[in-house]
């Protein structure tokens, strides 16, 4: 029997269909990646197991409020502009984005404020504030972060890393810029202030890593910070997540939500499709994957179909901090508090060390506050202020059990918050909840509740990090904060951009439809 809307069927003559591309997860690297892939011939599925787009960048609603899950701070928005133009529009047609100042408002536990600006001018008065023997000094730093940057970013950060040869090619460069000493180290070869070399060097827990371990090359955020600023767009970064699933369907891609990824299908080597969690078979000529890249070697594919990527290795590779994320609405606005506020507590190294090396869930913390509203009073009723605090914690081999420590610890940040930057907190809270490392592990299949993958230190970065094109498996590619050039919103972004090297052309696959070939 033929069918009769086959267009073969009635003799007319059929265009070539397109390769097909499923991305698996809809986080800002699968959604940059399937914006890429559409941009270039392919028809695009997007999966996502949550009810909505976004992954780590899911929105919550609550009471009236808008929550964003996780990434709220948007640097290096050309990179956004990027996939609109791709799209032949402009990231101004969908989306709004507001530079921030301060970038953030660092609050020590002793009361003392550094407002952290682009700025330069400023940032030399508010570091003479605190030791004027240490202007020149951090003036050097930012030249560093500079060349660093103009490197580790500009020439690095999109390049697949795929072969020794590679990575050989710029052990030079890596040496020159001592990209063998941690983020702390190389700042503190430059400040000597003790407070200010926190100031400068707490960029790499925005992006899962400890200062003190995380390779130096990250002090390049300092320099593109100060090149591009930081934004945020009105209507949180939901309205970017939004506006990336516009620019798909309108290349004719499709997003599933509530399509839960249970195995990624392989045939003699090669990707060829996933199995959903309902028995569900979809078909494929690639595959890549935004999911987590150690729950995609672990989980998603299975043992005899990994070479590379065996339990073993994935088991035994360093991981970033979980997070305890906490979000809350009140009644009331606290005009006077900053859209991203740092609250550092009375140790640095020391609980860092609890929380990467030990992994103990200890007695005090470092906080960063979020308060969207300051920005955008639309994210929460009338009169009233949305916030989150994110608390950095071991991830789940602390052994913690979050389902009895969950509310303690909330309970704990509320007092902090009450007693420092949020006065009468607790009888404002009109809507609450929170999310901890296993709801990280169980919702957003992040391998032991780490939330940002891979630890960033220097052996696992580049060609160490699991790399975007799969070692073990043709035509499954990675994207996201699991592989390189790692976490943060423009290392995922980026991530996507280097597919466009390493994935095939679409007229690889090109092909007619097997009717019309018969």
């Amino acid at each position: 029997m033929t069918d009769s809307s086959d267009p073969a069927a009635s003799g007319r003559e059929t265009l070539p269909e397109k390769p097909h591309a499923i991305v698996i997860g809809s986080g800002f690297g699968g959604l940059a990646a399937a914006v890429r892939l559409g941009a270039r011939g392919y028809r695009v599925t997007v999966l996502e197991k949550l009810d909505a787009p976004g992954g780590r960048a899911y929105v919550r609603k609550r009471d009236g409020f808008v929550f964003d899950s996780g990434p709220t701070v948007i640097t290096a928005p050309q990179l956004f502009e990027e996939l609109w133009q791709l799209c032949g529009k402009k990231l101004s047609d969908d989306v709004d984005l507001r530079p921030v100042t301060p970038f953030y408002r660092i609050r020590f536990h002793d009361g003392e404020v550094f407002d952290y600006t682009g700025d330069a001018e400023h940032m030399k008065r508010e570091v003479a504030r605190f030791s004027p023997g240490d202007v020149a000094g951090y003036e050097r730093f930012i030249a560093a972060s500079e060349e660093i940057f103009s490197i580790g970013f500009e020439k690095l950060a999109h390049v697949s890393f795929g072969s020794w040869l590679s990575m050989a090619k710029i052990v030079p460069q890596m040496v020159r810029l001592q990209s063998f000493r941690s983020v702390y180290g190389l700042v503190s070869s430059f400040i000597k202030d003790e407070r200010l070399r926190q100031v400068m060097s707490f960029h790499p827990l925005l992006v899962g890593g400890n200062p003190f371990t995380t390779t130096s090359i990250y002090t390049l955020i300092a320099y593109l910070e100060r090149k591009w600023g930081v934004h945020f767009p009105i209507g949180g970064t939901g309205s970017l997540v939004n506006g990336l699933v516009g620019l798909i369907e309108g290349q004719g891609g499709a997003l599933r939500c509530n399509a839960a990824v249970e195995r990624i299908l392989v045939t003699k080597g090669r990707a060829v499709g996933v199995r959903l969690a309902n028995g569900e078979t979809l078909h494929s000529d690639v595959v890549v994957s935004n999911c987590d890249s150690a729950w995609t070697y672990r989980y998603l594919l299975a043992p005899e179909d990994r070479r590379k990527w065996t339990d073993e290795r994935v088991e035994g590779m360093r991981y970033s901090m979980g997070l305890f994320v906490w979000y809350f609405g009140t009644k009331r606005r606290y005009e006077d508090v900053a859209h991203h506020t740092i609250l550092l507590g009375p140790r640095y190294r020391e609980l860092l060390s609890d929380i990467f090396g030990k992994k103990v869930l200890a007695e005090d913390f470092s906080l960063y506050l979020h308060r969207p509203t300051a920005t955008d009073p639309a994210l929460a009723p009338e009169g009233c202020d949305g916030f989150y605090v994110l608390s950095p914690v071991p991830h789940l081999e602390s052994g913690t059990d979050w389902s009895i420590e969950g509310e303690r610890y909330r309970k704990r940040i509320e007092e902090l918050l009450e007693a420092t930057v949020l006065p009468g907190l607790s009888g404002e809270i009109i809507t609450s909840e929170t999310l901890t490392p296993q709801g990280f592990q169980d919702d957003l299949s992040s391998f032991r509740g780490a939330a940002f993958g891979m630890e960033p230190v220097l052996t696992q970065s580049a060609y160490f990090r699991p790399h975007n094109k799969s070692e073990d498996v043709e035509n499954l590619f990675l994207v996201g904060a699991g592989t390189h050039p790692g976490a943060g919103v423009p290392g995922v972004l980026s991530s996507a951009r280097v597919l466009d090297g390493i994935v095939p052309a679409a007229s690889t696959f090109t092909r007619r439809s097997d009717a019309a070939a018969e």
